[in-house]
């Protein structure tokens, strides 16, 4: 059969179903085929399919003239690489831009441009490194966070603008960010050469908390792991992986059937959790900030006693555990929610418009072996007064000797106030909640 006797209508039907490569292909047929496969409407459908484009735009945001002239454009921008890695890469992008802007758009303005390949090939040449493809692309698409050294600090006043966020409990502060290049140049050659790796390390730091002793992440060029600092990271060196090592592969290979570092797959892991509504942006006073304490079951308790709600989670400090001490290898930062239904306090029959925490009883399990039951009064020192419409936060922390563990208990309340009592005092349920060091780090 002669196909271009078919017509456009059809030919279109018939050239929509393939994959981009062949459709440009099919333009070297003939003058008819070429018009026919040149339909921007076909490549449109290219456009939005691969790197969800809804308008022709190059890798820098500048508009192009065709959904086909964008196409070719991406294509050859990024020609290095296995197209199906970067059409990976700019989904994981996306989405973390597309949260972030509904969410919380101060991250989303501190978001660099992509790099250069020439940016990229002189932090490699200056650190004697070679990135994992993964990675490249990664920066490729955005260079890390912009922040003042203040912002970075967390010494600036406003929100907290890490990407990849944190927590706070007692004085310790961890808010996480992205390093652009030029910053992972310094940091890297600075803090490689104070732990004393040698000139040869294939460590380049990532990511990185307030003032760089807090949290720092480094990614391992060699083998595309991503590794946390422990408390005897500045001692002996000790990290721990953050990403599973069997999800890794082919990390420098161009001709692998799937590139995945483990940058890559935390990214994506950080944008699922964002999704989800796993973790999400917290208000502490006026600061704003991502926090990695999880909000939905079943890693976050939640229950309701006589119209008062105890939400709990927690969350693993990698930067405060020491692999070395066998009886608390692991420490786990928890974060307690206390708020008093719209109602008030109902009991037998009677509402009250408020109510006064005096006890607490915890009981903490280590591999389903109860290690610790501690009763005593107050929370963290203080003796919340709940009423409706306002809530009590708290965060403390425990080690643990293994992993999986948990927490449950009880706070004991009275209605009304502790100096004027309007009822029998009551344990408010607080459900139990793991302390379990996750696959994924962060």
């Amino acid at each position: 059969m002669d196909l271009e006797s078919l017509g456009g209508l059809t030919m279109h039907i018939i050239i929509s179903k393939l994959a981009p490569q062949d459709a440009a292909s099919v333009a070297c047929v003939s003058k008819r085929f070429r018009n026919w496969a040149s339909d921007d409407l076909l490549w449109s459908r290219f456009c939005a399919d691969d790197l969800d484009l809804s308008s022709p735009l190059d890798p820098l945001d500048n508009p192009m003239p065709s959904f086909k002239a964008s196409y070719q454009t991406w294509r050859e921008c990024f020609n290095l690489y296995p197209w199906p890695l970067v059409t990976r890469v700019k989904r994981c992008w996306g989405g973390l831009r597309d949260w972030l802007a509904i969410n919380f758009p101060e991250v989303s303005s501190t978001l660099r441009k992509g790099a250069s390949e020439e940016e990229i090939q002189e932090l490699e040449k200056s650190l004697k490194v070679k990135l994992p493809l993964p990675t490249r692309v990664l920066y490729r698409f955005c260079d890390g966070q912009e922040l003042t050294s203040e912002e970075f600090s967390g010494s600036a006043p406003g929100n907290l603008l890490g990407l990849i966020g944190g927590y706070s409990f007692y004085d310790h502060l961890v808010n996480v960010s992205l390093l652009p290049l030029h910053q992972m140049i310094i940091e890297t050659k600075e803090i490689i050469r104070h732990l004393g790796f040698g000139k040869r390390s294939k460590y380049v730091v990532v990511a990185a908390s307030c003032g760089y002793d807090e949290k720092i992440f480094f990614l391992n060029c060699s083998n595309g792991q991503l590794y946390v600092g422990t408390r005897n990271l500045s001692t002996d060196g000790e990290m721990l992986p953050c990403v599973p090592n069997v999800l890794i592969s082919s990390v420098h290979d161009v001709k692998g059937s799937q590139q995945q570092d483990a940058m890559l797959l935390w990214l994506e892991e950080h944008g699922r959790r964002l999704q989800n509504g796993m973790i999400k942006v917290r208000k502490e006073g006026k600061v704003r900030s991502i926090s990695l304490f999880p909000e939905e079951p079943s890693i976050c308790s939640l229950a309701v006693t006589n119209g008062v709600k105890v939400r709990a989670s927690s969350v693993f400090v990698p930067e405060f555990s020491n692999l070395q001490d066998d009886s608390e290898k692991f420490l786990f930062a928890y974060s307690i929610r206390m708020s008093l239904s719209p109602e008030g306090c109902k009991m037998n029959g009677m509402t009250f418009s408020s109510c006064q925490l005096y006890w607490r009883r915890w009981i903490i399990r280590c591999n389903n072996r109860i290690v610790d039951d501690v009763n005593g009064e107050a929370v963290i020192g203080k003796f919340p007064l709940l009423q409706p419409g306002e809530e009590f936060v708290y965060e403390s922390c425990t080690a643990q000797s293994s992993s999986p563990g948990s927490i449950e208990g009880a706070f004991t309340f009275v209605p009304g106030r502790l100096a004027d009592p309007k009822g029998s005092a009551f344990e408010a349920e607080v459900a139990r909640f793991p302390l379990l060091v996750p696959e994924y780090i962060f």
